[in-house]
């Protein structure tokens, strides 16, 4: 009796611990924390909680204010009687507003009246679809009106260009001017091919008495996104220098007495956003370095070197606001979706304001997060990061699996991701590795940049060097692993089903390149392919192109894929079509390969729908069952 007592007992701690890990369902349940401001009167934090309703398929969204000394928070109903509108001029007179403007024909009854019923959509011009919308005549303008007014003026008449920009631009596109007599805004204005082509976003400056508009950065002809004003009146904005570079260099910089100063130009990194000092005198801003993103201070001046406030293992995602010397950050890491901190700018020491999800993670074993050094094939320190599962045992052996991250160039830090989870994939009992190849920004411009052009190169060879340099391990098992990635980590995938030399036992590439051909064809933004690639398909010339058609194109090594691949794609996926799936999908199925197809109809480069998110995760580890 006593010993079946002892097995019983054994079973339900065995059982309870089993339970104790991260599922799907606790995932997609989790709260999204979002800083809004520190309030008016400089006592509280505003912020948002919104948690997803698997049954409803909605999200619920509480507004919550919390004093800056920490304590409980307090729901509000109205948050914005308790922050700075900054879409209200200075003076209080004007306030600032978008709309969608119908300029240009393109449907059917555009054309012709007498079809109201007609869906199609007639085009002259590139630039006929973006991310996930196909044009249909409309641009974002920003209006003004008095407070309380009705007559909306249009600061953009006429003109077929957006702002805010799409897909990505907000309210951070629009500020006044401190004196309330001119509004800034960001818009890329161009059409047709040459939009396609090109970065060039430029900052303008609209007069409201002279209803004149000029342009405040046409000597750049890259990016210049994200104006901002300090309190001593000093315009500051980020910046790539070069035409048809998404991923260029960031750069801060300001207009001082006349004169355009680049406060990083001799920084070895990029800016990912900023805040002005309440001073002025000085600019906070995050970065990627070294595997996380931290919070660094430069004085607004020429010739200085920024200082890194903020050291650990986490990201700083953004800077929500400055109270003294305290600045209220929002900061997340592979075993922790976001929540709001206090930071001590002058020593980096944090404190934990927000509490959202306490109570899950109170329940949960988590597993270990740590840094992996592996020397690359061509003699570099590469930092890995290393996901264990929960209850981790050394003796044991796991099965293992290769995260490729997109981009190519987004930065492989400490994310917390609702669908690429780290911390659930070690739940799931796999161990982890992602390496910081080739092409990740935070290890200085040199790395960062070295990827294009050089897809299927360097950085290929930087994956498995980090697969292979963790399977000697004795807790990995060597006979069960696994690709795994999204956009260029898709490619990835499929790039290295070609290459792997037996290594892997299963792929998976979600909405990945497949066929560079069909991809330059149908892609929107074409700066992207033409600086990563080269340049188009038929300029025969071209070598570099050339090289990246040919070496570097997945659909080429498909006769040599062995190994069983699920294909995830989008349909309403503009970047990376819909063709580059259903391509790869039926060249592994004529060939006999244990394959699936997961398409989402109206998802786009990412997967948003609820549901859709946990049949995503259900299906991902369902695969990863059946083939390790």
């Amino acid at each position: 009796m006593k010993q079946i007592f002892v097995f019983v007992l054994g079973f339900i701690v065995t059982l309870a611990t089993a339970q104790d890990v991260m599922t799907p369902e606790q995932l997609i349940q989790l709260k999204k924390v979002s800083g809004q401001g520190i309030s008016i009167d400089g006592q509280h934090v505003i912020f948002s909680s919104s948690q997803y309703q698997i049954e409803a398929n909605t999200s619920k969204t509480k507004h919550y204010k919390i004093s800056l000394k920490g304590g409980e928070a307090t729901e509000i109903s109205f948050p914005e009687k308790y922050l700075e509108q900054t879409q209200i001029s200075p003076d209080g007179t004007y306030e600032l507003l978008t709309k969608s403007v119908k300029l240009e024909k393109v449907t059917g009854d555009d054309f012709y009246e007498d079809v109201p019923e007609s869906d199609v959509k007639i085009y002259t011009s590139l630039n006929y679809r973006h991310w996930d919308e196909w044009q249909d005549g409309k641009f974002n303008h920003v209006f003004y009106k008095k407070v309380n007014g009705d007559q909306e003026i249009d600061i953009m008449p006429g003109e077929a260009f957006d702002s805010p920009t799409e897909p990505f631009g907000g309210s951070e596109d629009y500020i006044w001017n401190p004196e309330g007599t001119e509004i800034l805004y960001v818009s890329k204005k161009l059409s047709g091919a040459d939009y396609a082509i090109s970065t060039n976003t430029d900052i303008y400056a609209y007069n409201l008495e002279t209803k004149e508009t000029r342009n405040l950065t046409p000597d750049n002809k890259g990016y210049d996104t994200a104006p901002a004003y300090s309190s001593k009146g000093n315009l500051g904005w980020l910046q790539m220098a070069r035409d048809g570079y998404e991923s260029d260099k960031n750069d801060i910089v300001i207009s001082k007495d006349g004169e355009h100063i680049n406060l990083t130009a001799a920084w070895d990194g990029t800016v990912n956003s900023f805040q002005w000092a309440d001073n002025g005198k000085s600019i906070y801003f995050v970065a990627p370095t070294q595997g996380t993103v931290q919070l660094f201070e430069i004085k607004a001046k020429a010739n200085q070197k920024p200082h890194q406030i903020t050291d650990g293992q986490f990201d700083v995602q953004g800077i929500i606001g400055q109270n003294k010397r305290d600045l209220v950050i929002a900061r997340q890491d592979m075993n922790h979706a976001s929540e709001l901190y206090i930071v001590n700018s002058r020593n980096g020491k944090m404190q934990q304001l927000t509490h959202q999800n306490d109570d899950v993670y109170d329940k949960l074993t988590l597993g270990k997060i740590e840094k992996r050094m592996t020397e690359t094939t061509d003699g570099q320190e590469m930092l890995s990061w290393v996901a264990y599962p929960p209850n981790f045992d050394k003796n044991k052996k796991y099965p293992t699996l290769l995260y490729c991250q997109g981009g190519p160039q987004g930065a492989l830090s400490q994310f917390y991701s609702f669908r690429w989870n780290f911390q659930l994939m070690a739940a799931e009992g796999y161990i982890v590795i992602a390496p910081n190849r080739r092409g990740m920004p935070g290890y200085g411009v040199e790395w960062n940049e070295q990827i294009s052009k050089d897809y299927g190169g360097q950085n290929m060879e930087d994956y498995l060097a980090a697969i292979d340099d963790i399977a000697e391990e004795s807790y990995v098992d060597e006979s069960r692993l696994a690709c795994v990635g999204a956009s260029y980590g898709g490619y990835s995938a499929f790039y290295l089903a070609g290459h792997h030399n037996k290594r892997f036992k299963s792929f998976i590439a979600h909405d990945g390149i497949f066929n560079w051909q069909s991809m330059y064809g149908t892609t929107e933004e074409m700066f992207f392919v033409n600086w990563d690639l080269g340049g188009p398909y038929w300029e025969k010339d071209n070598a570099a192109a050339q090289k990246s058609y040919d070496v570097f194109n997945p659909v080429n090594y498909v006769q040599n894929w062995d190994t069983p691949i699920l294909i995830i794609q989008g349909g309403r996926d503009f970047r990376v079509p819909i063709g580059q799936g259903l391509e790869a999908f039926q060249a592994a199925q004529l060939q006999g390969i244990k394959s699936k197809l997961l398409y989402f109809p109206k998802e786009n480069h990412w997967v948003l729908d609820g549901q859709n998110s946990l049949i995503w995760q259900r299906e991902f580890y369902k695969w990863l069952g059946e083939t390790l």
